[in-house]
C-alpha cells in the first residue's frame, strides 16, 4: 500500500536576527529529514525542545517548503505542483491540530462557522448538507449540538481542543497531525483528549503523526517512535521496543528520564554544552553531550544502521547494546 506521505532529505534552513551587518546566521532547523506514513498508521516524534519537531510537522503538511528535498503525498510532490493544486491537495487531504486551541480558532466565529469553513472553502456539498456535516462532525468529538452558537471563549479548554479536532477532520483527511495537543490543557482533561484522537485514529482509519514532550504518551498513541536531535531524525524505533531495545544513546537518556509507577526516576545524566542550531557541531550533533562519543563522532554523521528488527533504524557510530537495561547509569569519565 502506497503512503500517504513521504519526506525524503528534508532541509529548512531559517535566517536568524543575530549575525553581522551583511550576513546574518543561518538556523538549521531540519537536517536531512526522511520519514515515510503509511495508511492508518500512528507515528509518535519526540525530542527536546528545538530538535525540528514542529519544522518536521509543518513540512508533512506543506506549510513549510524545505529549500532542498521532497515531499510527496500520494506519491505526487507537492511542490512541483501548481499552487491552487497544492493548496487543494494539501487542504482536502490533512489536517492539523495545534497546541493552543485559544490561538487556533478564530474568537469572532461560532463553533458552527469554525466547523463549516473548511466545507465552505472547498465547496463541499450544498448549504443543508453542510449544516448536516457540521452535526455530524460535533457528534463524533463529543461535543453537544447546543454549544453549535457558542463562541470559543465560552467554551472550555478541552471543548476547544475538540472544536480543533473536528475543524481538521471536516474534510475526511488521509493525513492528521497533532503537534502537541494536549500541553495546553489541564491534566485532568488531557486523558480524555487523547483517547479521543485514539478512538477517531481507529474508527477513521487514519494516518496520525503525534508530537509530543510526554514520552509515555507517544509510546502508548503510537505504533512508530521517532526521536529527533538538532533537526536530525537520529533513531526509528517501533513503539513496543523504544525502551530497553533503543540503540541511540540519545533515546536512551530522553526515556531514562521517563517517571514509572514501578520504576523510580533514575535519568541518564547529560553533560557537556547544548548545540548552537545556527553553529551545529561536526559529525554527530549529539557528541558534545555523549558520554561515549570519540574522534570518529566528530569526523562524521553516520548513516543508518538496521537493528535486528525491520523497521528499527539508528544513526550512532557507539550504539547501545539492546539488552542493555534502559536504567543502567551512563558509563562515567575516569
Amino acid at each position: 500500500m502506497s503512503a500517504v506521505v513521504e519526506v525524503r532529505e528534508a532541509h529548512v534552513v531559517h535566517r536568524a536576527r543575530s549575525g553581522g551587518l551583511f550576513r546574518r546566521d543561518r538556523v538549521y532547523a531540519l537536517t536531512g529529514a526522511g520519514l515515510c506514513v503509511a495508511p492508518g498508521e500512528t507515528v509518535g516524534v519526540v525530542g527536546e525542545s528545538g530538535c525540528g519537531k514542529s519544522t518536521l510537522a509543518k513540512v508533512l503538511v506543506g506549510i513549510e517548503r524545505p529549500v532542498s528535498g521532497t515531499v510527496a503525498f500520494r506519491g505526487r510532490d507537492l511542490w512541483t505542483m501548481p499552487a491552487a493544486e497544492r493548496r487543494a491537495t494539501v487542504g482536502a487531504g490533512t489536517g492539523m491540530v495545534f497546541q493552543d486551541p485559544s490561538a487556533a480558532l478564530n474568537r469572532r466565529l461560532t463553533v458552527r462557522r469554525i466547523l463549516r469553513d473548511p466545507l465552505d472553502v472547498h465547496r463541499r456539498g450544498t448549504r443543508a448538507e453542510r449544516e448536516e456535516r457540521v452535526r455530524e462532525l460535533m457528534a463524533l468529538v463529543g461535543l453537544p449540538r447546543a454549544l453549535a452558537d457558542a463562541l470559543p471563549g465560552q467554551l472550555s479548554g478541552g471543548q476547544r481542543q475538540r472544536v480543533a479536532i473536528a475543524r481538521a477532520l471536516a474534510l475526511e483527511p488521509d493525513l492528521v497531525v497533532a503537534d502537541e495537543p494536549t500541553s495546553a490543557l489541564d491534566v485532568s482533561v488531557r486523558a480524555q483528549i487523547l483517547n479521543l484522537l485514539l478512538d477517531l485514529k481507529e474508527r477513521l482509519g487514519l494516518a496520525l503523526v503525534f508530537v509530543s514532550h510526554d514520552i509515555q504518551t507517544v509510546r502508548r498513541m503510537s505504533d512508530r517512535v521517532i526521536t529527533m536531535y538538532l533537526g536530525r531524525i537520529v533513531e526509528e524505533t517501533p513503539a513496543d521496543r523504544v525502551g530497553d531495545a533503543a540503540r541511540h544513546p540519545y533515546t536512551r537518556a530522553l526515556f531514562s528520564a521517563t517517571p514509572g509507577l514501578l520504576d523510580p526516576v533514575d535519568p541518564i545524566p547529560l553533560t557537556g554544552p547544548v548545540p548552537s542550531a545556527t553553529r551545529p557541531p561536526s559529525g554527530c550533533p549529539f557528541r558534545t553531550r555523549c558520554w561515549r562519543a570519540d574522534e570518529v563522532c566528530a569526523a562524521s554523521m553516520p548513516d543508518f544502521s538496521a537493528a535486528s528488527r525491520p523497521g528499527h533504524r539508528y544513526r550512532c557510530h557507539h550504539p547501545v547494546q539492546e539488552d542493555q537495561p534502559i536504567r543502567d547509569p551512563a558509563p562515567q569519565e575516569p
